[in-house]
Parts: C-alpha cells; structure tokens; sequence
C-alpha cells in the first residue's frame, strides 16, 4: 500500500552512487556534489496523486503523480525522462525512460527504514533512508 511510503526519509547511507551517476552521464563535478548531498525524501499523497519531494542544498524537485499513469519528469541532472510509478508486491517502482535508456528507482519501506535501489543496466546503486522522528 502506498500509504507505507508517506513521511520524511532522510539519506543515511549510500553504495555505488558515483558509479550509476557516471552511468546516467553525470559530469565530474556535479557527480562529485551529488555524491556528497544527503538528500531527504519527502512523501506525501493526496486522494490518489502522490507527491515525491527531494530536497537538498543541492538541488530541489518535485513529482506529482498517479500510479500506473506515465507523466513527463525533469530529473535533478537535468534529464528530460518520461515517468511511470507502480506498486509491486510492497515496493514503489519507477522506470524512468529517455534516449533509448531505461533506469529503475525502487523503493522498499521496513519498519523505520526504507531502501532505493537504483539500477541502469548492469550498474546498481542502494540508498538507504531513515524515517524523521
């Protein structure tokens, strides 16, 4: 249920994350602050559109959303993907696609934590986030 995922999640950990940004394409020196950002994700939904915060001293965005609907997504490096969210057996999956490449974003909550999986081909990244008291 998506409601699972609403709340404050805040980045504690993180593996791999420079290696899928150079896999996106990110530049040097804005994988070099990216990787140095501690993001926090903030989940909300309204009847049945779900909005998706992350908010850093980086860089700020915003998704609003319904699942199963694509929509069109500027990402925080700036890729123009078009978007789409589904629930899978507890997990909040989204597929972001663009020029011909696909990533997945999939987020699990337990408990108090939760877990995004970042992959774009053979490259995978895991972050882990903890819910804000």
């Amino acid at each position: 249920m998506a409601a699972a995922f609403v709340g404050t999640w805040n980045l504690k950990e993180s593996k791999n994350f420079d290696d899928y940004m150079k896999a996106l394409g990110v530049g040097f020196a804005t994988r070099q602050v990216g990787g140095m950002t501690k993001p926090t994700t903030i989940i909300s939904m309204e009847g049945d559109v779900i909005t998706l915060k992350t908010e850093s001293t980086f860089k700020s965005t915003e998704v609003n959303f319904k699942l199963g609907e694509e929509f069109d997504e500027t990402t925080a490096d700036d890729r123009k993907v078009k978007s789409l969210l589904t629930l899978d057996g507890g997990k909040l999956v989204h597929v972001q696609k663009w020029d011909g490449k696909e990533t997945t974003l999939v987020r699990e909550v337990s408990g108090n934590s939760l877990t995004l999986v970042l992959t774009l081909g053979d490259v995978v990244c895991t972050r882990s986030y903890v819910k804000a008291e």
